[in-house]
């Protein structure tokens, strides 16, 4: 018996893949007089489009048009063209158009450069934008950027473009002398402070006070501030905190001194403090009912004011003041390029803390206007917790006294010298970057790129690009966004903030 399949079960065929099994023979006879009929029309046209293509070939039209482009109606000149309108998710538009960027924060504000990745302006107001962008809190900025970088240039271009939007610029501490030119060009005042130089600052000068507050109010506002001041130079120079009996005999020599001031019709000076914390029994005599242990316990607080009146500051903060706050100057920088060369920074932030009290009479008037605080070279105060108190009591009122305050560093991790992990210093440095808003971000060496990631909450793009940008060239973290911008100088610019002509 054959166990092989019939004929025509062995035939392969494709019919059934077209004609469903079942159907009847006419309807079978039906689809292929049809597919035949669709066969035929098929190489009809076909020969027709290949017989047709001479013509088309000679109707080509020219491959070059004159300057007022193709002549007839195909020039979709006059809106004649018009294309069905098509929808799509944000999603769908990045993948099928993934080169897209960041919109910018708008045309308000100062001009700083040109945004990379958009390749158009970028322009950055601090006041302008509080309100309009989602998470932007306050108008304070952190400019971090390795040497030769040019972020110096940055802060003085934006310190100067900003004089013509109305604003003033307070550098309560100039290091390097670097800000006296451009405060010269503007018209504006530069006072330089050192050893054998006339410029002198009383740090206790009473600010004016505003015709909405009373005049007991405002003495103890002036109290506070002078109390809040002498305890930070104590703590410097002690580098420690104060005892208890530390701080009463602070506060007994200050009142003390105010009331013999007052008296005498003069302004109280630090001399005058630490010559009564120098003088025991008079300390017992004004404490009251805490005499006879006052004095021994100032005895420390003592010795560190006397550094101010006869140590390496002496004859700066000591004497009246040699000049007047204008409050109308467009620049006021305090030059302390004669302090501080030694690496002891303690003479330079002793004297920064002095500059800045001298200077809250400005700072405290909440009709002051618009004003830049720029804290140039600020690494150097992060080891001093006193200081960084009162920068971070500016930083918190910012918004309410309409000031911007720009802090200079080199590295992110120049945050963390300010103390170990849990430290009042480590804390109140972080503070400081957490009350900034906006963090624009030089190159940073491949060694910093893990603690400025950690600081600033970097993405591994964002690491990776700020370790390869080119001088002049910086990220900026705007309330979450970011941007790449390129810093643009004008050639008058350029020669006034050159800080590298030493180098030439």
């Amino acid at each position: 018996m054959s166990h092989r399949p019939a004929r025509r079960a062995r035939r392969a065929s494709a019919s059934p893949l077209f004609t469903p099994h079942g159907t009847d023979r006419a309807s079978r006879k039906t689809a292929r007089r049809q597919l035949a009929e669709a066969a035929a029309k098929a190489r009809t046209e076909a020969a027709a489009h290949t017989s047709g293509a001479d013509v088309e070939d000679q109707q080509m039209p020219a491959p070059l048009y004159p300057p007022a482009g193709q002549p007839g109606p195909a020039s979709s000149r006059n809106n004649k063209i018009k294309l069905p309108a098509h929808r799509m998710t944000t999603a769908t538009a990045s993948g099928a158009y993934p080169f897209l960027a960041e919109g910018g924060l708008g045309a308000e504000g100062i001009y700083v450069g040109r945004d990379v990745h958009a390749e158009a302006s970028f322009c950055f107001d601090p006041f302008a934008l509080y309100g309009k962008v989602e998470g932007f809190t306050n108008p304070n900025v952190l400019l971090a950027g390795v040497i030769g970088q040019g972020k110096s240039a940055l802060a003085k271009s934006f310190a100067l473009r900003s004089i013509a939007f109305g604003y003033r610029v307070y550098v309560p501490c100039d290091p390097k002398g670097e800000w006296t030119p451009v405060a010269q060009a503007l018209g504006g005042t530069s006072i330089a402070l050192g050893p054998g130089l006339p410029g002198k600052l009383n740090p206790l000068d009473a600010a004016p006070k505003p015709n909405s507050v009373s005049e007991a109010d405002w003495a103890n506002e002036i109290r506070k501030r002078r109390l809040l001041l002498l305890g930070s130079l104590a703590r410097t120079v002690l580098g420690r905190d104060l005892l208890p009996m530390e701080h009463t005999g602070l506060d007994v020599a200050l009142d003390a001194v105010v009331t013999r001031a007052a008296a005498s019709g003069r302004t109280p000076l630090l001399g005058d403090i630490a010559a009564t914390l120098n003088n025991p029994e008079e300390l017992d005599v004004a404490g009251g009912v805490m005499s006879g242990r006052l004095g021994d316990a100032s005895r420390d607080l003592a010795h560190a004011m006397r550094r101010l009146v006869h140590g390496d500051l002496a004859g700066m903060f000591d004497a009246p003041s040699t000049v007047a706050f204008e409050p109308n100057s467009p620049m006021l920088t305090i030059d302390l390029s004669r302090l501080g060369g030694s690496g002891d920074d303690t003479a330079l932030v002793l004297a920064m803390t002095c500059a800045s009290a001298w200077m809250e009479s400005a700072l405290s008037d909440p009709n002051g206007g618009r004003r830049w605080i720029v804290y140039d070279e600020a690494w150097r105060l992060m080891r001093h917790p006193g200081l960084l108190a009162r920068m971070q009591s500016q930083w918190k009122l910012s918004r309410g006294l309409g000031i911007a305050n720009l802090m200079v560093i080199h590295r992110l991790s120049d945050l963390l010298t300010a103390g170990d992990a849990g430290s009042r210093g480590r804390a109140l440095a972080e503070g400081l970057l957490a009350d900034c808003s906006t963090r624009i971000i030089y190159r940073q060496e491949t060694d910093q790129l893990h603690a400025a990631a950690a600081l600033l909450g970097l993405t591994s793009v964002e690491a990776d690009a700020i370790s390869h940008l080119n001088r002049g060239r910086g990220l900026w973290k705007v309330a979450g966004r970011s941007f790449i911008v390129q810093h643009l100088l004008h050639s008058h610019e350029l020669a006034l903030f050159d800080t590298d002509a030493r180098m030439h």
